[in-house]
């Protein structure tokens, strides 16, 4: 165990945990008037840390749909964590366990991603697992307590803990499209297409524009500002370094 990465990635963790808090709150809010138990709420969170999944989940229960039908609806909502997977699997060492990698991708949500692909060099494990120990308590507990309240609090107030997600969105993105501009005009250009998709195709879902599009604009990117190649003996050293640690 590397208990300096470990520390480090728990601590950059937190953030993302209390913002978690505040945003499955509302996810709690819907378990209950879904007739989801609290303890039900918590263990879903638990086992499904992604905001739209669940929400998915929770009107597929709601309707009184199918088991399959949620299966489908999980399935394609969630689908853009296949290429988060995808790109994180990238910056793990080439000898990284299958058993560790399962359990990496068990919690690769927006905001971890964002903070583990954001790392110099190759992703040390201890890191990511730090970040999961910090984030996983914080969006299971924050369903726990909202489904406890159930619908004590406002609508008003409900609607003030959704926005809570959009500025945890930016505080992991900005950082880095200040330091590179091609960075800073791929969120410009996905903030002006994810608009225009929502209106232009209604039809689609959320998850299902997410994915269209980030594989449209992260492709024209890759084409049109192409990354140089690192020295080969320079990365090899990385990886052993990190390797090491």
């Amino acid at each position: 165990m590397n208990q300096k990465k470990f520390l480090e990635g728990l601590r950059d963790g937190l953030p993302i945990a209390l913002g978690y808090l505040a945003v499955s709150f509302g996810i709690g809010i819907s378990c209950h008037a879904a007739g989801i138990t609290a303890l039900q709420g918590f263990l879903m969170s638990l086992f499904n840390n992604a905001s739209a999944g669940e929400y998915g989940g929770i009107t597929v229960i709601t309707e009184n749909a199918g088991v399959w039908m949620m299966v489908l609806m999980t399935l394609i909502i969630n689908a853009r964590y296949m290429l988060m997977s995808c790109a994180l699997s990238q910056k793990l060492s080439p000898d990284t366990p299958l058993g560790v990698r399962m359990l990496i991708g068990f919690d690769v949500t927006d905001e971890v991603f964002g903070i583990a692909i954001a790392q110099e060099g190759l992703l040390n494990v201890w890191y990511f697992i730090g970040a999961m120990c910090a984030a996983i308590p914080g969006w299971s507990l924050g369903t726990l307590f909202g489904a406890l309240a159930g619908n004590v609090l406002p609508v008003w107030a409900m609607n003030g803990f959704s926005v809570m997600l959009y500025g945890m969105f930016l505080a992991i993105i900005m950082p880095e499209g200040k330091k590179n501009r091609v960075v800073l005009g791929c969120i410009g250009v996905s903030f002006v297409l994810s608009g225009l998709a929502a209106r232009l195709l209604p039809m689609l879902s959320g998850g299902m524009r997410i994915l269209l599009l980030t594989i449209f604009i992260s492709a024209a990117a890759a084409i049109l500002f192409p990354r140089e190649s690192p020295d080969v003996d320079t990365e090899n050293a990385s990886g052993k370094e990190a390797h090491a640690a």
